[in-house]
């Protein structure tokens, strides 16, 4: 590894291994490594304890916690993962030390410079988040072909726009597309009928974590 970028530092909220909850990596083993954050305030987000405190930690300090865990498949996440500067300089470590990396983004912060090898998998902010505004739509030009979009629907006005941005903007046919529930706000059976009534080419994303364990349970 660089020595430049093992001495780079991040602030960590927490570090743990788990089963992947979301996304098309969902049931494999994961280590999940969660930066503290957030320029957003999505109006139902489940990590407000991570928006600050954490802990200051080189990447190499980082690199080593994450080996010794054992997982291969490695999330990065937040809060906002991207709005620290040298989380690019992690993915790199990480890649280069053998890992598969997922990053997963807001979709506020630029995506641009972060490497191919990466997945990123990338929030559209739907009107029923209060974030919408906040949306970069220029991240949709630097995506790649096996980066996946998430929508979180909590009602049929945020089904519907959604709808509308997959059609303006073809992204079925550019990226993996997935919809979850607002956790707690709209039944799973609901925007499953949705999905199939609309004809859409979207894979349904279930947070599975919060039907094992409690949804406020952290570390999982």
């Amino acid at each position: 590894m660089n020595h430049t970028v093992e001495s780079q530092s991040l602030v960590i909220t927490e570090i743990y291994r788990s089963v992947q909850g979301e996304s098309s990596y969902a049931g494999l083993p994961c280590t999940f490594v969660r930066l503290t954050g957030c320029p957003l305030r999505c109006r139902w987000c489940d990590t407000v304890y991570g928006f600050e405190g954490g802990q200051e930690r080189s990447i190499g300090e980082l690199v080593d916690d994450i080996k010794a865990l054992g997982v291969p498949l490695v999330e990065i996440t937040g809060g906002e993962p991207l709005a620290q500067k040298n989380t690019v300089g992690l993915m790199k470590a990480l890649i280069e030390a053998g890992f598969q990396v997922i990053c997963e983004t807001g979709g506020s912060e630029p995506v641009e410079g972060v490497p191919p090898e990466v997945t990123l998998i990338m929030d559209l902010k739907c009107p029923g988040s209060g974030m919408a505004d906040r949306n970069l739509w220029e991240n949709l030009n630097h995506l790649k072909p096996s980066d996946e979009i998430k929508f979180v629907i909590a009602n049929r006005d945020d089904f519907d726009w959604a709808c509308h941005v997959i059609s303006r903007h073809d992204l079925t046919s550019r990226f993996h597309c997935l919809m979850s529930v607002a956790f707690g706000l709209l039944a799973p059976a609901e925007l499953v009928d949705w999905i199939l009534d609309a004809d859409i080419n979207v894979r349904l994303n279930l947070q599975q974590h919060k039907y094992i364990w409690s949804p406020k349970k952290k570390g999982v």
